[in-house]
């Protein structure tokens, strides 16, 4: 029996009001999560030095340990990527023009312990919006926050008119999905998964999918989370083998300015539909279920790799 280690996370939308016309591009997880980083790290930083891992408050300063998750100093092994406990959901694909007046919507995913510092996080958002986004400085002023706003329990926490305290959050708690041995993933933004340095695409099988998911969960479980024990990943490895997989992609491209390397830079991945079929299919349904929040694949933190899990056909 595979150990599913818990890991509590929460989805929250953040509402705005445009102050000033404000331009996203095709995609536009990278502009904010840009803005966010700054406005994160000028509030949190006490010493300014120029790099965190210079600083004697490395590993208990809240902004690399929510937006660049230092290794632990004790750890034997090398890892080349330890996943943030956050991850922002950018309004839809698309150009699009929000005028003065007009609602920014967008979401944002907060894993593990990164959860007590959604007062932070919230007043972070609202001086980034407040100074401005992208080339133009596009200001917005914040309205509120909600809670899960996709679910019935959704609620506003935190309402800035009032500017009272953030409300107790609850915890996401997905209902565990019926036993099947079939499943569906709607790929709303675009997925990138590496074989051998190159992103895969309709070639993509059970087991390059599934081991990706399950390895992102049990990271941020290890070091975002509690109690953590490894899992049997052979036993994983083998089940995801027996699986089959049933493709309908679309190759999506799409640029982003890095400030860090002063330059365009160009991410390819896939949209799209993956079936997941066999008899072991239970076994990772858990992780399917979770993944709805948590993602996969690379550049998860500007909100790529997200899907939804499509209703099961009904028949008669």
């Amino acid at each position: 029996m595979i150990n599913f280690n818990y890991l509590p996370f929460a989805r929250y939308q953040f509402n705005f009001q445009v102050e000033t016309p404000l331009h996203l591009n095709f995609y536009s997880g990278s502009m904010l999560r840009g803005a966010f980083g700054h406005a994160l790290r000028q509030l949190s930083c006490m010493t300014k030095l120029p790099k965190c891992a210079e600083c004697m408050l490395y590993r208990s300063c809240p902004y690399p340990m929510i937006f660049e998750t230092p290794p632990r100093a004790s750890s034997f092994q090398n890892f080349s990527q330890i996943p943030n406990p956050y991850i922002i959901e950018p309004p839809p694909l698309g150009r699009k023009i929000y005028q003065a007046g007009e609602v920014l919507s967008f979401n944002m995913v907060l894993i593990g312990q990164a959860m007590a510092q959604l007062p932070l996080i919230i007043f972070a958002w609202q001086r980034a919006l407040a100074f401005g986004l992208g080339k133009e400085r596009s200001r917005a002023r914040l309205l509120d926050v909600v809670f899960e706003p996709q679910q019935p329990e959704a609620r506003v926490i935190y309402d800035a008119a009032v500017d009272s305290a953030v409300q107790p959050y609850p915890l996401a708690i997905p209902p565990p999905l019926e036993v099947r041995e079939s499943i569906t993933l709607q790929f709303d933004t675009p997925l990138r998964i590496q074989k051998t340095g190159k992103i895969v695409s309709n070639e993509m099988t059970a087991r390059d999918f599934l081991i990706a998911l399950v390895r992102r969960y049990f990271l941020l479980q290890e070091f975002h989370g509690m109690a953590y024990q490894a899992p049997d990943f052979t036993q994983l490895v083998e089940q995801a083998e027996r699986l089959g997989a049933e493709v309908d992609y679309r190759w999506c491209d799409w640029q982003r300015y890095s400030h860090r390397q002063q330059q365009e830079m160009k991410f390819g991945g896939v949209l799209g539909k993956l079936t997941l079929l066999g008899e072991d299919l239970p076994t990772f349904l858990p992780f399917l279920q979770a993944g709805q929040w948590l993602h996969v694949g690379n550049k998860t933190t500007f909100g790529m790799g997200r899907y939804v899990i499509m209703p099961q056909p009904s028949f008669g």
